[in-house]
């Protein structure tokens, strides 16, 4: 099982990093904090002290077009905000 899917890098959470240690992660929506906490540290290579989850639920959006109405849905996702040990650092944007 696949447990990261994405990493998170928004304005809020790029803050988060750098004062507060915090990462955020897209995560299969199956899988546990222990699991998490895993797959961060091999990785990334680094000690995670703390792992909080959300789950995100689905939801409705249509729009109105030429042809009419268009409507779908969103996909459900899960949410991790890890937080790591001090002096501890990711950088998502070394490889670009």
């Amino acid at each position: 099982m696949n447990i990261i899917i994405k990493p998170i890098v928004t304005e809020k959470i790029n803050a988060q990093a750098d004062r507060l240690r915090k990462y955020g992660f897209v995560v299969n929506r199956k899988a546990n904090k222990v699991q998490i906490r895993k797959a961060v540290e091999n990785l990334y290579g680094v000690t995670v002290e703390s792992v909080d989850t959300m789950n995100y639920g689905g939801k409705q959006k249509s729009r109105y077009t030429r042809t009419g109405l268009i409507s779908g849905k969103q996909a459900a996702f899960k949410k991790a905000v890890v937080t790591l040990r001090e002096g501890d650092i990711i950088d998502f944007y070394s490889n670009i």
